[in-house]
């Protein structure tokens, strides 16, 4: 299940936990790609709970769908993944190393404020999460 969680129009940032469908990857493509097309850099928030499934049907739908934000990586400022689970921290930190151009953070729950403090700092837009 996907949340969004109420921030800044150059910030993305949601809450998932236990399953991602395909619903709520589109959801949050959704957000992503109306950011990029109105806000350089955009921050992204990302906070994980228990998560247990990830839903492949229609899951290469979404890889060509995200595709090209390989094009677009400059556009990325901050990014924070808080995680429960080390599988998902140990990932996150894999993806960082692979995107240079991308700060990226990752944190445990207990420092959950600090991170979305992080990627709120970086927001160049008024407003109050």
């Amino acid at each position: 299940m996907l949340e969004f969680i109420q921030s800044p129009d150059d910030v993305v940032a949601v809450s998932i936990a236990e399953r991602v469908t395909g619903e709520d990857l589109a959801a949050a493509m959704d957000r992503l790609d109306a950011c990029l097309a109105a806000h350089d850099p955009v921050h992204v928030f990302v906070e994980t709970r228990a998560l247990e499934a990830i839903e492949v049907s229609g899951l290469g739908a979404h890889i060509a769908r995200a595709m090209p934000l390989f094009g677009k990586l400059r556009s990325f400022g901050r990014v924070a993944v808080v995680a429960d689970q080390a599988w998902v921290r140990a990932g996150t930190r894999i993806e960082s190393a692979l995107l240079p151009f991308v700060g990226y953070r990752v944190f445990k729950p207990d420092q959950r404020d600090e991170a979305l403090a992080w990627v709120l700092e970086g927001s160049s837009v008024d407003g109050t999460p």
